[in-house]
């Protein structure tokens, strides 16, 4: 109508009705339905090929509502051992007390998982790959298999990958899940999530995830607001050359880091001796701008590390167009600590942005140096 290349911020909390009942295009109220938020859930069920995608407030308030909309108190999951210390945070100290059960395996071990699996019980294999933040790699179709041979379903945390990298759905999983905070937003500027269902859910009793998604998603109201869903929409466009330039960076980052003295581990899934190499050259398109790497010198050396770089930012999140440095210990897994999710002390997470790569090197090259003193 207008010519607009970019959709409108529809800034309103309601819409004038033709008469009772008389929708104007379905919209009635933006906790059901608003413009904005539907442009952004069609394009990230277009990207990811899913059938439906839900846009909410923080990437855990949709993670909770597809808890609370798939299961029920009795249920069970199974989650990575080095899953999100907030996704942990919210399986152990909300949905727990709530009645569903969980067990921690190392989802890069299909047996393990296939063992954890209670027949009856398991609704969801949790997954995230590359994991947070030890980068391990998930085999999406074979735990596809495995989770629905035990009568469960599969979602997939595609936060860290992107739909730009990797389709979970495509290679068989049911749900995928993200915080469009991260890569999505690009900016660091937003919060937000997303949930995206498979076009079709073969799973006993789950036939009808999407609505009921849906209609948790309205009944519980975590919602995406109209001005962060445009703000998402906008940094999607820009995703692919982002992520191209992310991992053009990481690889550099990862080769310097490997060479350097103070450094005794990197873990990073493009690495030809990574565990999941092979796995994840087959179901990524590339392998990420993540890394984390482990210190000679221990935790003080990691946070002093982290404490020392200038262009490498100290702070939560990751995804942006800037590189951030972090402690997972203390960060991000401070939640975890005291658990099986538990990680050293002496671990270092980046989050690889698009500014020069010798910049980034030169200043974690001083950071390194300096600890080390």
């Amino acid at each position: 109508m207008t010519g607009a290349v970019v959709p409108a911020i529809y800034q309103v909390s309601t819409y004038k009705q033709d008469g009772v009942g008389g929708l104007r295009g379905g919209y009635e109220y933006s906790r059901s339905a608003n413009p904005t938020r539907t442009a952004l859930e069609q394009c990230l069920a277009a990207l990811e090929g899913g059938s439906r995608a839900f846009a909410f407030a923080s990437g855990l308030a949709g993670q909770d509502t597809t808890i609370r909309a798939l299961l029920k108190p009795g249920d069970h999951v199974v989650v990575p051992t080095d899953a999100y210390g907030g996704t942990y945070r919210l399986l152990n100290k909300v949905a727990l007390p709530w009645g569903v059960e969980h067990t921690a395996v190392k989802i890069s071990d299909v047996a393990a998982v296939r063992a954890a699996i209670r027949p009856g019980q398991t609704k969801i294999v949790w997954v995230e790959t590359p994991t947070n933040p030890m980068l391990g790699i998930a085999d999406i179709a074979a735990l596809a298999t495995v989770a629905h041979e035990g009568g469960a379903i599969l979602a997939v945390d595609n936060t860290f990958a992107t739909p730009y990298l990797q389709q979970p759905l495509a290679l068989g999983a049911d749900v995928v899940m993200h915080s469009t905070t991260k890569y999505c937003g690009g900016h660091s500027d937003v919060v937000g999530g997303a949930v995206v269902t498979a076009k079709t859910i073969a799973v006993p009793g789950f036939e009808d995830a999407e609505d009921r998604i849906a209609f948790h998603q309205n009944s519980m109201g975590a919602i995406a607001g109209p001005f962060d869903a445009w703000l998402v929409l906008r940094g999607l466009k820009t995703l692919g050359v982002r992520m191209d330039r992310s991992c053009d960076n990481a690889e550099k980052v990862v080769e310097f880091l490997l060479g350097h003295s103070a450094v005794t581990a990197v873990h990073y899934p493009g690495l030809p001796g990574h565990p999941g190499y092979h796995v994840a050259a087959k179901q990524m398109k590339r392998f990420g701008g993540m890394i984390s790497f482990e210190v000679r010198g221990g935790e003080q050396q990691a946070v002093d590390v982290c404490g020392a770089t200038e262009l490498w930012t100290l702070g939560e999140s990751l995804g942006g167009v800037e590189s951030l440095i972090e402690h997972p210990a203390r960060m991000t897994h401070a939640s975890v600590r005291g658990t099986e999710l538990e990680v050293t002390g002496d671990l270092v997470r980046l989050s690889t942005g698009i500014e020069d790569a010798k910049d980034l090197i030169d200043d974690l090259d001083r950071a390194l140096t300096k600890s080390a003193l």
